[in-house]
């Protein structure tokens, strides 16, 4: 019980530190780099030359034309930290202009989704809230449900995707990166907090967007490894499980508020050799219009579903719902997000055993 006392301390102090962070005043390198992507996203704008100085962003008319210049207005108002948009009839000031800040002191380039070249910044696929293996940054408690063996768990994550290069075709994009992770799962009832199972995941991902369209192939692959003191204390019949595989996802946005997903996998050179191969996966993602970005913070839920081959096709359920934060350490967004998980453990070893949690944790994402 003391456990998770501290394990919901820790988790309160996160929410309690959440509104400072999100009321911090972005900067103006932030706020650009913001807006760039927000044309381009929802207005297929190929990059205005905007500019921000003090909150002021100013864009030319020349650029805005066939478009509808009220909404232009209207999105770039909702963003934290713009306090006036000005829409000029001659291009805003460049790098070069007399009035532009002299090249020492100017802002620092903003990675974003729409730079092309060797190591861009940001991905082009984004990463799926509701799967328990997508690889990220995260820590939660878990209380497992008429589990045998555990009650009290600590799950964390490490992990990221990165994009090694980027470029554009016409109005769309492509990407190849890397992604890796490690996912360990923690006994918190035992008397040094045994570590139950970790699992190692490494990926070749390429990546495809066009509008609000985009897909996801990955040659990966994962091994699963047993804490030892969890191995003295349990004697456990082991298994190693290791194995390659091949997967691709398709996703699609709807506005800024509903993602559609799914897709399908196969798993190859494994280890036992008898793992059927085939898996397939699917999810739906929600983000809340109100109170909308200017405020920094907005309600998110999410569910994900899979079904594996090797368990008879059955769903293994994941649902996530909670609180997503922009501007978190730079260009992080900090989920605060409750869960509840049935169906069989994403967990190494133990991928026949059917489990049900209900937990809390935090998760941060690029």
């Amino acid at each position: 019980m003391r456990t998770v006392l501290a394990a919901l301390a820790v988790i309160l102090s996160l929410i309690a530190a959440a509104p400072a962070a999100a009321a911090a005043p972005p900067s103006d390198a932030w706020i650009e780099g913001y807006a760039a992507a927000l044309l381009e996203r929802e207005m297929k704008l190929p990059g205005p030359s905007l500019r921000v100085r003090d909150g002021v962003l100013t864009l030319s008319a020349g650029e805005l034309s066939d478009v509808d210049r009220a909404r232009v207005e209207a999105l770039l108002r909702g963003i934290r930290g713009v306090t006036r948009v000005e829409i000029v009839a001659a291009p805003p000031p460049t790098a070069g202009s007399p009035v532009a800040a002299p090249a020492a002191t100017a802002p620092p380039k903003v990675l974003a989704e729409w730079q092309t070249g060797l190591l861009p910044g940001g991905t082009l696929f984004k990463p799926l809230i509701a799967d328990p293996r997508w690889p990220h940054f995260a820590a939660s408690y878990q209380q497992y449900l008429r589990d045998p063996t555990l009650k009290d768990v600590g799950a964390v994550s490490f992990g990221e995707t990165f994009s090694l290069l980027r470029e554009r075709y016409w109005q769309s994009w492509w990407e190849v990166g890397v992604q890796a992770g490690v996912f360990a799962i923690f006994d918190l009832d035992a008397f040094s907090k045994d570590l139950i199972n970790a699992d190692y995941f490494v990926a070749i991902p390429f990546s495809y967007r066009a509008g609000d369209f985009s897909a996801l192939l990955r040659v990966f692959h994962q091994s699963s490894h047993l804490g030892d003191e969890f191995i003295l204390r349990t004697n456990p019949q082991r298994v190693n499980l290791s194995y390659e595989g091949v997967d691709a996802k398709l996703s699609y946005e709807f506005q800024d508020w509903l993602r559609v997903y799914g897709g399908a996998g196969y798993i190859f050179d494994t280890d036992p050799k008898d793992l059927h191969p085939w898996s397939i996966q699917y999810g739906a993602e929600v983000a809340s219009p109100w109170p909308g970005r200017a405020a920094g913070w907005r309600p998110i839920a999410a569910v994900d579903v899979q079904h594996r081959e090797e368990n008879d096709w059955s769903s293994d359920f994941s649902a996530r719902a909670g609180f997503e934060i922009d501007g978190v350490l730079a260009s992080r967004k900090m989920q605060l997000l409750f869960e509840y998980f049935l169906g069989r453990s994403p967990n190494g070893q133990f991928f026949k055993q059917k489990i049900e949690y209900f937990g809390v944790g935090v998760h941060f994402h690029f």
